[in-house]
């Protein structure tokens, strides 16, 4: 409906205050016809001016028909009733609560909230057959100012009814635990988009800016139960990670041991056999040698293992019935020469 300013009804009304007196008092006869037209005049000014306030939007109805929109700032319509303005905040971001009502503010900026007679509202049926109790806000913005005003009546009820319909729907695809817990994100965001296509279907005007879960809780009376059971839960999450945190440490440290005493063992094997083999190479090398010149190779191999024998002796001494005394033949150098002796029996 057209709106207007206190500013206008009193000047209006001090002018017809000022012409009653002068017309009481007998001697403005003659001033009627001008007064009745600047009367007039100030009416049909004042009724064809009109402001759009910057959050608003003006629907103009012309003998009640649509006939446009206007932007805020100042603006003219046809005086007397022809035109009206009906002025429809589409800048605000409105909201709507559901299972809780906010009071106002409370001590130290916060507001205070109820929730008294408002539990038909929040309890909701998830798809394990509990009860949750949801509490969430819708915040919209009013899209096309005409759909809005004409295209259904109780914007307001219908929005609050297509929500709860929605949220209910998506709570009930799901268990309780996920409502209460990890999947309360995923809900706001299904039920935005299902709300919103409900709203686009039934062409009302209304953009959905957000849907928010305030608070999810178990109703009063099982909250302890589920309190207990969240608990076992989280007992149980805490044993299942211990578990896995001391699997995979002696897991890895079992099989890197493992895997270390297969290569030790490989490389044993492998060791053993080419040792093996250049044995046999070396004695197949020797046997051919020996068929080829058997006293040459006979004595190599007497001298090669007499060489073999000495080099593990500290000292070694000869003795010979021909000579004197006794020849060193080598001696640990750490260790003092052993004496001469006059005669060396055999």
């Amino acid at each position: 409906m057209e709106q207007w300013g206190d500013q206008p009804k009193d000047d209006i009304r001090e002018l017809l205050n000022v012409l009653s007196r002068k017309l009481g008092a007998g001697d403005g006869a003659r001033f009627i016809p001008a007064i009745a037209g600047v009367v007039l005049l100030v009416f049909t000014l004042f009724s064809s001016i009109y402001t759009v306030e910057p959050s608003e939007e003006a629907v103009i109805l012309r003998f009640g028909k649509f006939v446009g929109t206007q932007p805020p700032g100042l603006h003219f319509k046809l005086p007397f009733g022809v035109d009206r303005a009906v002025k429809v905040k589409t800048k605000v971001i409105l909201q709507q609560e559901f299972g809780f009502r906010t009071q106002g503010r409370a001590t130290g900026g916060r507001s205070d909230y109820t929730t008294q007679g408002l539990t038909a509202e929040s309890l909701t049926l998830t798809g394990d057959l509990n009860v949750a109790n949801v509490e969430w806000i819708v915040q919209y913005q009013i899209a096309d100012a005409k759909k809005y005003l004409f295209n259904t009546r109780e914007v307001t009820t219908n929005l609050r009814d297509i929500s709860q319909s929605v949220l209910r729907r998506v709570v009930g695809d799901r268990v309780v635990t996920d409502v209460l817990t990890v999947g309360r994100a995923e809900i706001a965001e299904e039920a935005h988009r299902l709300t919103q296509e409900v709203l686009d279907r039934y062409d009302i005007g209304i953009r959905i800016v957000t849907v928010k879960l305030q608070d999810v809780n178990p109703p009063e009376k099982v909250r302890p139960a589920f309190n207990d059971v969240n608990a076992a839960k989280q007992e149980q999450e805490q044993a299942i990670n211990h578990a896995e945190r001391e699997y995979n440490r002696v897991i890895p440290e079992a099989r890197g041991k493992a895997e270390k005493s297969i290569s030790d063992a490989q490389g044993y094997a492998t060791a053993v056999v080419n040792r093996s083999e250049g044995d046999a190479s070396a004695f197949r090398a020797v046997l051919e040698a020996y068929r080829i010149s058997p006293s040459v190779t006979r004595t190599r191999l007497y001298l090669e293992t007499m060489e073999e024998l000495y080099g593990r002796f500290k000292e070694l001494t000869i003795v010979d019935t021909g000579v004197k005394g006794l020849l060193p033949i080598f001696q640990n150098p750490s260790q003092p020469a052993a004496p001469a002796a006059p005669e060396a029996a055999r």
